[in-house]
């Protein structure tokens, strides 16, 4: 028996006098240390810690769903009945091995995160005096950075012209400017600033279960992307001929506060462009076409199925002005901002081997300034002595 430091009563059976001493005098210890910790904390069940861990992130709903899913489907299914106190570092990381083994590193990571929350919740509320999943024997998986194959001009163009004439505008920015396909769906009139010459990044069409709703972009930010006169009058045109029209959907939540712009790229029903009718009706066709992919065969059900993979998503056109981007001297830290990623280093490591050799002009430069010594050393002679150079 012995008394925590609020001075309530605690006991405990064991089953020799010498394992109770000692057990009383590393409480004795914690306690002097403030380190104490009740030994039934410990035997809380994690799903139940989870729950309460899950209900207090202030993330946006998208996370929130991610959060869910990953707690769902591959932590509470290992851990969740499992008391706090008997989770083990070893357990961990055997499991986060076979996660990114059978899922890849970006599941293994979420899951990851996902475990270690509610453990480091239960360390502030003193469950548990230390979180297994930070020991050292568990290796945290970081995503692969895959070294991108960027398109060719011809490329490009020949996907640009086989898609029908009114939705050309939408592969042309995402070349010219880097726009996320969302970003593209979710682009307004009064985005496009012509004096300036400039497009303001702003939202993006975003999906949320079965909805849709307007969004801030990719990593919560804003950001001003530069436009080119041949851009500019894509958009000029187009903006022309469809005479863009006020728009409304929910911000940030299905039951956010409703947000009305004058939409650029809708469909020929007036509703809003989503990522997945995009891909089926447009983008694929379009990529087919031009040879990128095998034309579709037809299922049982007589519906045309194509065969792609990642590399042939829209995302290829913000790789393709990367490169274009990086070929023509714009700086890494210019072009992260440009495309909106958070980190620099982040855009060297994507597009390192897309950047221009410096061996041509660092051979210039050299000559350039030490002409007058190579000069000096080709003549072979000894100018202060007149003697031949040795």
């Amino acid at each position: 028996m012995w008394h925590d430091p609020n001075g309530e009563e605690k006991s405990q059976a064991f089953d020799t006098k010498v394992m109770a001493v000692r057990h009383a005098n590393a409480i004795e210890t914690d306690s002097a240390r403030g380190q104490y910790v009740d030994p039934k904390a410990g035997q809380v069940r994690f799903a139940d810690l989870a729950a309460r861990w899950l209900a207090s992130r202030i993330v946006d709903p998208n996370t929130a769903i991610k959060y869910e899913s990953s707690l769902r489907l591959h932590v509470n299914p290992v851990f969740g009945r499992r008391q706090l106190g008997s989770i083990k570092p070893s357990e961990i990381a055997t499991w986060v091995a076979d996660l990114e083994s059978r899922f890849g590193p970006g599941t293994a990571r979420n899951a990851f995160i996902v475990l270690n929350g509610p453990l480091e919740l239960a360390v502030d509320d003193e469950a548990i005096k230390r979180n297994p999943a930070t020991a050292g024997s568990v290796r945290i998986p970081i995503p692969r950075v895959k070294k991108v194959a960027v398109w060719a001009d011809e490329v490009v163009l020949r996907i640009v012209e086989e898609h029908p004439a009114s939705y050309r505008p939408i592969p042309i920015v995402g070349a010219a400017a880097g726009l996320r396909q969302g970003e593209l769906f979710g682009l307004a009139e009064e985005d496009i600033d012509f004096d300036e010459e400039v497009i303001h990044v702003r939202r993006q069409v975003k999906k949320l279960g079965k909805h849709l709703i307007f969004a801030l972009p990719k990593n919560d930010k804003e950001r001003t992307v530069p436009m080119s006169e041949g851009a500019a009058e894509v958009l000029r045109a187009h903006i022309g001929e469809t005479e863009p029209r006020p728009h409304t959907l929910p911000w940030e939540r299905v039951d956010g506060p409703p947000l009305t712009v004058k939409l650029l790229f809708r469909w020929r029903d007036d509703l809003e462009i989503h990522a997945r009718g995009y891909d089926e009706y447009v983008w694929k066709p379009a990529l087919a076409h031009a040879g990128v992919i095998p034309m579709p065969t037809r299922n049982a059900r007589h519906d045309l199925k194509y065969v792609t993979n990642r590399d042939v998503g829209m995302h290829a056109l913000r790789h393709y002005y990367a490169s274009v981007s990086l070929a023509d001297g714009v700086n890494i830290k210019e072009l992260a901002e440009y495309l909106g990623h958070t980190d620099p280093g982040f855009t060297l490591r994507l597009y390192t081997h897309l950047l221009p050799s410096s061996h041509e002009r660092s051979r210039k430069a050299i000559d350039n300034r030490l002409s007058p010594l190579f000069s000096i050393a080709a003549d072979g002679t000894d100018t202060e002595l007149g003697l031949p150079g040795l």
